[in-house]
């Protein structure tokens, strides 16, 4: 018998089983819609310790059932006939101990199969499990029919073996699922067991992390995991998130810093306060939001289990008419129709069709999930692929919204362009000001200052080193009447490209200038870059002034740019582009954009840190780099393509091994078993299991 789908039965009705539950594989036919149930694993299977339990329950199955499949073998006519050992093994009743050591092997490593028939079958959703059910029940009755008087031939011994090679399948399969879904289970062992929690007498006890509660005090060591979300209050250290930001370069962090639970403290000994506990914690959310993602549908799952339902009904139509065909057709006996019946609907079985999108969605999802990608909606990160458009907010996702300096105007050759820049922070570092921030964080010195006074609306002014200088406004030129028409030129095009200039006074007199814009992420071109490869037109969105947004435009090499658009008008801009015809996708920082990501038809937040409960996006990117959406756009495409190959795969096969299975090859002598038909099928599926786990970012 070729019950390919032996095994399945395991697996579509283990629906309970691991594989699937955890890995919201949802099974071809009606198997997608629930939940697979195993009988002697009883129960919802969920977790990774319920994938090991089921496959060492196959494995216990197979090892079982091949020993007694061996004296099976042996005692078989057909087996006896070939090796002359009729006369040595012939003895009285040998037919009825065929017959109960068959009847162990068909009760017991058949029985994931039955169970699995049992369930399609009161659920109206027939599939894999059924085919496997009816081919090794219809094989084990006619057999049994023979032994107590019933004309014919027996083949207990294809029986069994069939068996066999199903629950060993099986077994293969449900490990190369498993490994398809450890990323998630990497995700979870990120957090570290316990804590070593600060006492208000300054003592330290370890606690199992579970206990922590908000504003509780830790110490951690150098090189220990950050046990939750949490404040530094005391200490200096380097943290490494790649795990879960995949942000491979180490980062630096100082009192007042956030830090995440499950990231690798480095060199320095810090204190730190919880923020959030173990529940509440970033790690927590990747984790939910990875596993949603993998049990939400998509429009290629529901593609994949309508075919699988049809290859069903197929098999079973196919697998009569084989039957049919034999013993009118033909002067085949009974036994040699059934067999070839049983062998297609073994090789028919769904089970690779089954699995070939889950499996993709599973591994694509938790590699996201690894590189700081959080899937939320996985119907809008398959319609990424198809993107047309994208379009960038600018503050905060471009830029990186703070001012910096861009460029260093000298009037004077008596002075260098860091000594310009050195006085003017020296005076800045007083200021509160956005600009004079800018200005204090772009300077590599800044010097003692004297007799600090703001100059209202204008500047602030002060003596470093006994020079008294000032840092102003073009209007505090205009107000003192100092000439500038020589350099007038040059500051007419920073204004152009929406630069702030502000001039260096000393002594009063006027040595330089200094212009400072929100700075480009140094990314930003390089994204553009690979998404216009891509055929993707690149759009900027922002309520900025038309000159900064075109000067941020021509510097990154963006197609379009809309300037001076108010929040509230965000949407309906994004609605206007897809009324061109355009797929669009929208990518801001979640918050201010929030009404536009949810009218795009991809909402891409970024640089979430660690709030990754933005429910406007379809997708969370957690670094703040451009490069991250163009990574998201290209693993939308590669997933697809993945599902594509493992459906053609699953389905293809049978365009060859159906006819075969049927006994079209018969005139030349080919003629395939059940026990190879299932072979064919398992291969289809572990193919598709390893096909899924080459994905790559």
């Amino acid at each position: 018998m070729t019950p390919n789908d032996t095994g399945h039965t395991s697996h579509h009705n283990h629906g309970q089983h691991g594989p699937h539950e955890h890995h919201a594989h949802e099974h071809g036919s009606g198997h997608a819609s629930h939940p697979h149930r195993h009988a002697d694993h009883g129960g919802e299977h969920a977790g990774h310790g319920d994938h090991t339990a089921m496959v060492e329950d196959f494995k216990k199955r197979f090892w079982i059932s091949l020993i007694i499949s061996i004296p099976i073998v042996l005692f078989s006519p057909m087996i006896q006939e070939v090796f002359g050992l009729h006369e040595k093994l012939h003895f009285p009743g040998h037919f009825l101990l065929l017959f109960g050591l068959s009847s162990v092997v068909y009760f017991y490593g058949g029985w994931p199969f039955l169970k699995g028939l049992w369930d399609e079958v009161t659920d109206k959703a027939p599939g894999m499990m059924t085919l496997i059910g009816v081919a090794v029940t219809s094989a084990y009755a006619y057999s049994s029919a023979v032994v107590f008087g019933l004309p014919g031939k027996m083949f207990f011994w294809e029986l069994v073996t069939l068996i066999d090679i199903m629950l060993l399948g099986h077994w293969i399969e449900m490990k190369s699922v498993m490994g398809a879904g450890k990323a998630l289970d990497q995700l979870a062992a990120l957090m570290p067991d316990t804590a070593h929690r600060l006492k208000e007498d300054g003592e330290v006890e370890d606690v199992p992390v579970s206990e922590l509660k908000s504003r509780d005090r830790l110490l951690i060591k150098p090189g220990e995991k950050v046990p939750a979300d949490a404040v530094i209050v005391k200490g200096q250290t380097s943290v490494n998130e790649s795990m879960l930001t995949g942000e491979s370069k180490p980062i630096e962090k100082t009192e007042g810093d956030t830090v995440i639970g499950g990231s690798i403290n480095g060199e320095g000994s810090l204190t730190i306060e919880v923020k959030h506990t173990e529940e509440e914690s970033f790690l927590s959310g990747v984790i939910k939001l990875v596993q949603d993602a993998q049990a939400s549908k998509s429009k290629t799952q529901n593609l994949a289990n309508r075919a699988a339902f049809w290859l069903t009904v197929i098999a079973l139509g196919l697998g009569a008419v084989t039957l049919f065909v034999w013993l009118g057709l033909t002067e085949k006996d009974f036994a040699f129709a059934m067999e070839r019946t049983v062998t297609v609907m073994v090789i028919t079985c769904p089970h690779a069709l089954g699995l070939a999108v889950p499996l993709v969605v599973a591994v694509s999802t938790a590699i996201a999930a690894r590189n700081g990608l959080l899937i939320r909606n996985r119907t809008a990160f398959e319609e990424a692929r198809n993107t047309q458009a994208i379009v960038f907010d600018k503050t905060g996702t471009l830029t990186q919204g703070e001012f910096g300096i861009t460029d260093v105007l000298v009037f004077d050759n008596d002075i260098k362009e860091n000594e310009l820049v050195s006085y003017a922070a020296s005076i800045e570092q007083h200021s509160e000001h956005a600009i004079a921030k800018g200005v204090v964080k772009d300077s590599k010195e800044k010097r003692d200052v004297d007799d600090f006074k703001a100059i209202p609306g204008k500047g602030a002014q002060g003596t470093v080193q006994g020079k008294s200088i000032k840092v102003v406004s073009p209007g505090y030129l205009r107000e003192k009447k100092i000439n500038i028409k020589e350099h007038d030129a040059r500051i007419q095009e920073l204004g152009n490209q929406g630069k702030t200039v502000v001039f260096v006074l000393i002594d009063d007199r006027l040595k330089g200038a200094i212009a400072l814009a929100d700075i480009i992420r140094p990314e930003s071109k390089e994204a553009v870059a690979q998404l216009k490869k891509m055929g993707i037109r690149c759009i900027m969105l922002t309520g900025d002034k038309k000159e900064v947004a075109e000067y941020v435009a021509r510097e990154i090499g963006l197609d379009e740019v809309i300037a001076e658009v108010l929040p509230d008008q965000k949407a309906s801009t994004i609605k206007g582009i897809q009324n061109r015809g355009l797929i669009t996708a929208m990518t801001g920082d979640g918050v201010n954009d929030a009404p536009a990501l949810a009218q795009a038809d991809v909402g891409i937040a970024v640089g979430a840190g660690t709030d990754v409960a933005i429910e406007t996006a379809d997708i969370i990117l957690v670094k703040s780099n451009p490069n991250d959406v163009a990574s998201i756009i290209g693993l939308a495409k590669t997933t697809y393509n993945k599902m594509i190959q493992n459906l053609i795969w699953a389905t293809g096969y049978n365009i060859v091994a159906i006819p075969a299975a049927a006994g079209v090859l018969y005139p030349f002598g080919i003629v395939l078993s059940p026990a190879v038909g299932a072979i064919f099928m398992s291969a289809s599926t572990v193919i598709c299991a390893l096909n899924a786990k080459m994905l790559k970012i």
